[in-house]
């Protein structure tokens, strides 16, 4: 079975929440399992508004410690409390996090009925998390304090054995794995049959770059080339570059720009100022840049690049 592969937007506003938006949070689902990326303020409400399984979230990777990023996580994980969780949760985060929830513990004089455990991001590239099929990693942002992207990568798949051929060449069992590895098969008669003929190509694997808070940079561009999609953030539209540089963000054209330099397939613009409204001036901006790009809504689903049948 292709796994979903998919982003939910929560939050999309910059700094404070509007009447509209809510600040930076997404959960991101891959083959049944639950990612949550920032946890701003309101972010368990959000879960809940568009019934997206709460329970079910078992890592949280908090990008930086500006309170629009993780004010969410005291809440959320208290509230997992309350709700009788078991499981363990584990949270990844530049330093810091940690003694922020134990001030909480310490004062409320209450710990989780569950494990929380903290992993402390500090390096580009360090691997934060891998299973069977997926691969996450840190990517270093440039910001005011220290702020992490991260890198959800598939693994490459095996090959699939075209189910015809085990009966016409006789593929013993246990040759089978190997084949899908990429193994030719050798025949009783030494005869050699070449993989890609008993085989089928595995879908190409599939990346997703989650990108926020940052100013334009281009150090990271080669960690996210060809990406499936990339969310970055757009704080400001391009008359405010300046403004953008003086608090280390980006404006709509320098995301548009990156996204272009990187060949990623596909751009998904959000963290946006509350003082703008009309959001399609965003849209217009990047997409005169970059036309593959999309707009960051509370509720909106993307999907992370194609889904074969």
């Amino acid at each position: 079975m292709f796994p979903v592969f998919q982003t939910s937007i929560l939050g999309s506003s910059a700094a404070t929440p509007t009447s509209e938006r809510h600040t930076s949070a997404q959960l991101l689902m891959h083959h049944n399992k639950f990612f949550l990326l920032d946890c701003a303020e309101g972010t368990q409400m959000q879960l809940r508004r568009f019934r997206m399984p709460l329970m079910k979230v078992n890592h949280i990777f908090i990008t930086h410690l500006h309170g629009d990023h993780y004010l969410g996580l005291p809440g959320l994980i208290f509230s997992y409390h309350l709700l009788g969780r078991k499981h363990d949760l584990h949270v990844y985060s530049p330093p810091g996090l940690e003694e922020i929830i134990g001030l909480h513990y310490r004062v409320s004089q209450l710990r989780p009925s569950y494990e929380v455990h903290f992993h402390e991001v500090g390096e580009h590239e360090q691997e934060l998390y891998q299973d069977k099929q997926l691969s996450i990693k840190a990517i270093a942002m440039e910001h005011r304090i220290p702020t992490f992207g991260f890198l959800f990568s598939e693994k490459e798949r095996e090959r699939k054995i075209i189910k015809e051929n085990i009966k016409k060449y006789r593929i013993p069992y246990q040759k089978m794995p190997m084949i899908k590895k990429g193994e030719d098969l050798e025949l009783d008669n030494r005869q050699i049959v070449p993989n890609r003929e008993i085989t089928f190509d595995p879908p190409p694997p599939r990346s997703y770059a989650y990108c926020s808070d940052t100013h334009y940079t281009e150090s990271f561009l080669g960690m996210i080339r060809g990406a499936d999609l990339l969310y970055h953030e757009a704080t400001f539209l391009h008359d405010k570059a300046e403004v953008a540089r003086e608090k280390m963000h980006s404006t709509t054209v320098e995301a548009a720009t990156l996204a272009k330099k990187a060949g990623v397939k596909q751009l998904l613009l959000g963290h946006y100022s509350a003082r703008y409204k009309d959001m399609e001036l965003f849209r217009e901006e990047a997409r005169a840049v970059f036309p593959q790009t999309l707009l960051a809504e509370e509720g909106m689903v993307v999907t992370v690049g194609p889904q074969p049948g």
